[in-house]
């Protein structure tokens, strides 16, 4: 069932703004276990158990994936878009898409100019910019692409999970998909247990436009001690230098991270813990980036 859970979490699309259909999976689930549930006005669902205990504890992970939103439909039916979020344009030429329609999803493949096509040295040597590329939908003119998309709409890659080896799993929205089931699953886990502590477990929205639903949610709850569960980078596969990056490895436990916006007390008691009940997890330091981001 928890297998299930993530795969339809994944499967479920959450551009940042768009974020009402995941969140529609998210209740579901934690209506179960939760003893008491709620989604504010920002869209943020908040599951408590024991909430009015003390102290209070906050366990937060954002719902809501990179995409993108149609800017414009042109005369031959062809998409143009601007971005949800960060992406690296290099990886985008050819992903399959969704349109995510007001009718229907709509599929779409996202193109540029052919390699073929490109004249000079400086067309080649060109990194491509988000508005050098469109989606290609396979309407034969504007009116058979409006019947079907609006400006605004949003879009994502081909929503799919699929298993590798080594029990890996890979899909377009793990980052946070995974942070969001992480912590309804501590929900799930913890759920008739007794405890004194109030413990509240939120799928945030609009991390990825600023951090946004984090923010209200945790002025809303207040809470004593806040958990952010989110993903980072594993640096064990080629063309890293680890003196850079230091080391994140695959299947060897979670990753608790120590910096200035990691609070020095919280960090011992998870660490300890987890020695104590030979939990395996890595430790890594807070980027530069991300402390940019944590106050941005």
């Amino acid at each position: 069932a928890s297998l299930n859970f993530l795969k339809t979490l994944i499967e479920t699309p959450s551009p940042s703004g768009y974020e009402a259909p995941i969140q529609n999976v998210t209740r579901k689930w934690a209506k179960q276990y939760a003893d008491s549930i709620e989604t504010d006005v920002h869209g943020n669902v908040i599951a408590a158990l024991n909430p009015e205990g003390h102290p209070s504890l906050m366990f937060a992970g954002h719902c809501d994936q990179i995409g993108f939103m149609v800017q414009h439909i042109d005369d031959n039916g062809f998409l143009r878009f601007n971005p949800i979020g960060g992406h690296d344009v290099m990886v985008l030429i050819g992903q399959n898409v969704t349109v995510w329609g007001t009718q229907t999803p709509v599929p779409g493949v996202i193109a540029r100019k052919p390699i073929h096509l490109l004249h000079g040295e400086d067309e080649l040597k060109k990194v491509p910019r988000i508005n050098d590329l469109w989606i290609d939908i396979g309407a034969k003119s504007k009116k058979e692409a409006s019947d079907l998309i609006e400006v605004g709409d949003a879009i994502t890659f081909g929503l799919s999970m699929t298993m590798l080896q080594n029990n890996t799993v890979v899909g377009p929205a793990m980052d946070n998909k995974v942070g969001v089931w992480a912590v309804m699953e501590a929900l799930r886990l913890l759920s008739g247990r007794k405890f004194d502590a109030a413990i509240f477990f939120v799928s945030t929205v609009q991390e990825e436009v600023g951090l946004r639903g984090a923010t209200t949610s945790s002025y809303s709850i207040a809470p004593d001690a806040g958990l952010a569960v989110d993903v980072t980078f594993a640096t064990d596969h080629p063309d890293i230098d680890h003196k850079l990056t230091g080391e994140v490895h695959l299947h060897k436990g979670p990753v608790i991270y120590r910096g200035p916006n990691i609070n020095p007390r919280i960090y011992e008691i998870l660490s300890t813990v987890a020695k104590s009940k030979k939990i395996p997890f890595e430790m890594a330091k807070q980027s530069k980036r991300q402390e940019i981001a944590a106050f941005q």
